[in-house]
């Protein structure tokens, strides 16, 4: 082959720069990373009393064989790496921002939204008290709070993610780091973050606020504020965790203490304010006694 069509091949199985090693077939959107990551295939189930199928013997013949001529680079053991340099780039990234809250809420939510004009007001609040803003990088809320961070004029942070269906950055974000796998980007949240504060949001927003809570309930972390904004949409799930998991003894009374709950940007960045600065008090008396208490 000459030296173009080779050239021509290659730019053939690119698309924007990326490569189309994962092309799904006609009408299929392409899988991400974390699907693959966290598929195996399925495999016939077989009673230890029962033969093993000569089916399977003759497949476990040939494993080897089609082994090596197996693209490593799509296997899990290949797959370490790219987790090692999503790490490394995040601790890179991130090493140097200063004191920062990490916020979070809905991609779904309208510029139009009460709830939009309240995460800007948070946001820019706590930026002007000093404090760097992480979110999850994309729309709605996201956007509205990387928005209020440049509005307070401190750094915007966007800890973005791969996602089957398209979400890009918001055009708010100073720093902005893409992510293939969900628990590298959550690790980054919780190393980076004095405060959570939680806006209505579905399963991803939930994902967020019970990682911080199983954290602290488990010491992993030091005892951070976890803030929700909004009553209205909160209170069922404050009622059910008193009254439910609480009452049938899931969880300790001191557990379902860990919410903080408001309606006012202002209250959030007082109480933000006032626990940063009581550790940072407590660290610089004692430091090795607060190192132990925390893993960030």
């Amino acid at each position: 082959m000459s030296r173009n069509n080779h050239s021509m091949s290659n730019n053939n199985n690119r698309k924007n720069g990326k490569s189309m090693r994962y092309r799904p077939s006609k009408g299929q959107r392409p899988a991400t990373e974390d699907e693959r990551l966290l598929h195996r295939p399925p495999q016939p189930l077989i009673s230890p009393t029962e033969p093993i199928p000569q089916e399977q013997v003759k497949e476990e013949e040939h494993a080897l064989d089609r082994a090596l001529h197996y693209d490593f680079t799509l296997t899990d053991p290949w797959r370490v790496f790219r987790i090692m340099s999503e790490f490394v780039e995040g601790f890179d990234e991130l090493s140097h921002i200063p004191p920062s809250v990490a916020i979070f809420g809905s991609a779904r939510t309208k510029p139009d939204e009460p709830v939009y004009a309240a995460a800007v007001e948070t946001a820019r609040l706590l930026a002007k008290a000093g404090f760097g803003i992480i979110t999850g990088g994309g729309p709605g809320i996201m956007e509205a709070v990387n928005k209020g961070a440049q509005e307070g004029g401190n750094v915007s942070i966007g800890c973005n993610i791969e996602l089957p269906f398209e979400q890009g950055p918001n055009p708010y974000l100073d720093i902005s780091i893409d992510f293939h796998y969900f628990f590298v980007r959550k690790t980054m949240f919780v190393k980076y973050a004095e405060a959570f504060v939680i806006f209505p949001g579905g399963f991803g927003t939930m994902d967020e606020l019970f990682e911080a809570l199983l954290l602290i309930q488990t010491k992993k972390v030091s005892h951070f504020p976890v803030i929700l904004y909004g009553s209205k949409y909160w209170e069922g799930l404050i009622q059910w965790i008193r009254e439910v998991m609480l009452n049938s003894e899931m969880i300790l009374p001191d557990d379902a203490g860990l919410l903080l709950i408001s309606d006012d940007p202002q209250e959030i960045c007082n109480i933000v304010i006032e626990a940063y600065s009581e550790s940072y008090r407590q660290e610089r008396a004692n430091p090795s006694h607060h190192w132990e208490q925390s893993i960030r």
